[in-house]
């Protein structure tokens, strides 16, 4: 059988995505009205105080994301790497580590947006996504000044620039925060509007059963700007 061609890759992200078909995969869909699978989302649920437009806007950033929290955010891959090395590097880091249940996920304003966060730390979660951080740090190019800058515009402490400046981005190591994203920037919504969301995230996911971390997911961004799509998944297996 011929090989299949390599696909169109800018850049490419370890995430960590429950499968699509799962409960929480649907769920997450769903809140995004798209699935980087290419599954059909299911209904997106209704807010009080936001209408359509509103809705649409709120979600624009993660939904181009994906379903997904992150471990390692989008690269672009040094050169002469490829997908086929970035693969064999999340195959060997899924080998020294083992699935584990979340810890139950609550919903949360986080730094101007709204984001599901585990309750309490969870040391396996911290393990992993140092080493897949570390891990995957050879096989990536170094920020150019204008990705340089970009991360600058939020205002960092000395400790993140310094992360930012050795792993290419400041919210990793002793700074990593797990979350799914559930809104871009919240901006100036009403207070109503705000709380109106908070209750419909927590409906949304409140009666999904225990969340299980065991696979680290692939996302491929195809060209810069386009929507990142789900590559593959790979189990952990310690």
């Amino acid at each position: 059988m011929a090989a299949m061609p390599e696909p169109a890759m800018h850049r490419v992200a370890l995430y960590f995505a429950p499968d699509p078909a799962s409960a929480w995969g649907r769920a997450g869909s769903a809140w995004l009205g798209r699935c980087a699978a290419g599954h059909t989302p299911g209904a997106a649920p209704a807010v009080d105080g936001l209408d359509a437009r509103t809705w649409h806007t709120l979600v624009a950033d993660p939904r181009r994301y994906g379903w997904h929290a992150t471990l390692k955010p989008p690269f672009r891959c040094a050169p002469g790497v490829g997908l086929p090395q970035v693969l064999a590097a999340v195959d060997a880091l899924c080998t020294r580590h083992h699935r584990f249940e979340l810890p139950a996920l609550q919903v949360t304003c986080m730094d101007g947006f709204l984001a599901l966060r585990p309750a309490r730390a969870e040391r396996a979660l911290d393990r992993l996504a140092a080493d897949t951080v570390q891990a995957l740090h050879p096989l990536a190019a170094p920020l150019d000044a204008a990705e340089l800058a970009r991360r600058r515009r939020a205002p960092l402490t000395p400790e993140q620039d310094a992360l930012l400046q050795a792993w290419g981005y400041p919210w990793v190591l002793s700074q990593f925060r797990f979350h799914f994203s559930l809104t871009g920037p919240l901006g100036a919504l009403p207070p109503v509007a705000l709380q109106g969301l908070m209750e419909a995230a927590a409906r949304h996911f409140h009666d999904l059963p225990p969340c299980t971390f065991d696979r680290v997911s692939v996302f491929i961004e195809p060209a810069p700007g386009a929507d990142l799509m789900l590559h593959s998944q790979h189990g952990l297996t310690a």
